[in-house]
């Protein structure tokens, strides 16, 4: 069989904790920062794991994922 390549915007964008779980960035954090509450800003600051259902999708691109820091 083939290798598979990882899908490098994938590789990018999410990163593997040791336990495995997959975790991404919020959304809404690039621009328009002025009219959002301070609180609202620290709760999107922080990284995410991602859904459930998105989770067998974000594998597939990621097929050697492994422990990233």
């Amino acid at each position: 069989m083939p290798k598979l390549k990882t899908h490098r915007s994938a590789a990018k964008r999410y990163k593997v904790t040791a336990t495995g779980k997959i975790m991404k960035r919020q959304a809404g954090i690039g621009h328009l920062l002025q009219h959002k509450s301070a609180s609202r800003k620290r709760r999107i600051f922080k990284m995410v794991e991602v859904s459930e259902s998105h989770t067998a999708l974000v594998s597939k691109e990621l097929p050697y994922k492994k422990y990233s820091r």
